[in-house]
């Protein structure tokens, strides 16, 4: 891909991945469908209000540069599209997953991006999710970027790169909070990280025996 896409365009194709994921008996979509997936106002950071005609038209450059596909005659009597991102970058499952939660709700933590991209790919641990963003930095151009800790903040931000680059200061506002970490704070952080994974495999033990 020799260009940036646009925030429409980025919707429409999160919304394509996502879907082909979550819900593979409704897939390929719809206009309607599709302009109804961009829009929700679940999963979706920010919630956006397109109209049918933005979204053909996002469709229409994404055809073009060989993002989505068409389908139309035999058993489907409406037009309906399909994505071409794990063909156009040659991506893995886990690569494909995590680039879509990315672009559906904006920069996000390990531990928020494990929790979020659960219901489309279950992730082993945190490292798991940390070596596949750094397989999608280390690409050549990059197509995911670490932010720097907004002030208080205990665990770095990573976003996708399809749209340009990210300024941390633009993808979020700071809060207001002291400019530092202490290593009591620092600790904390790290607790409640190995808390959160214990709590994971404790539901997946217990689930074994329902």
């Amino acid at each position: 891909m020799d260009r940036l896409l646009s925030a429409v365009e980025v919707r429409v194709l999160g919304s394509l991945v996502e879907k082909e994921a979550a819900t593979p008996e409704y897939y390929p979509l719809s206009l309607n469908a599709l302009g109804a997936a961009c829009n929700q106002k679940s999963n979706r950071d920010p919630v956006m209000a397109l109209d049918e005609d933005t979204v053909a038209a996002a469709v229409d450059t994404l055809r073009a540069a060989g993002l989505v596909l068409v389908t139309s005659g035999g058993e489907h009597r409406v037009r309906k599209y399909s994505h071409r991102l794990g063909e156009v970058f040659n991506f893995d499952r886990r690569e494909q997953v995590l680039l879509c939660v990315l672009m559906l709700r904006g920069p996000q933590t390990i531990g928020e991006l494990r929790g979020r991209t659960e219901r489309l790919y279950t992730f082993d641990s945190l490292d798991a999710v940390e070596a596949t963003l750094s397989r999608l930095m280390e690409r050549t151009p990059p197509l995911v970027t670490k932010l720097g800790r907004r002030p208080g903040e205990k665990e770095p931000r990573f976003a996708h790169l399809l749209a340009g680059e990210v300024e941390s200061s633009e993808a979020e506002p700071a809060r207001e909070s002291p400019s530092h970490s202490s290593p009591v704070d620092e600790r904390i952080a790290r607790l409640e990280t190995d808390l959160a994974e214990l709590k994971r495999q404790f539901e997946d033990f217990r689930r074994n025996f329902e």
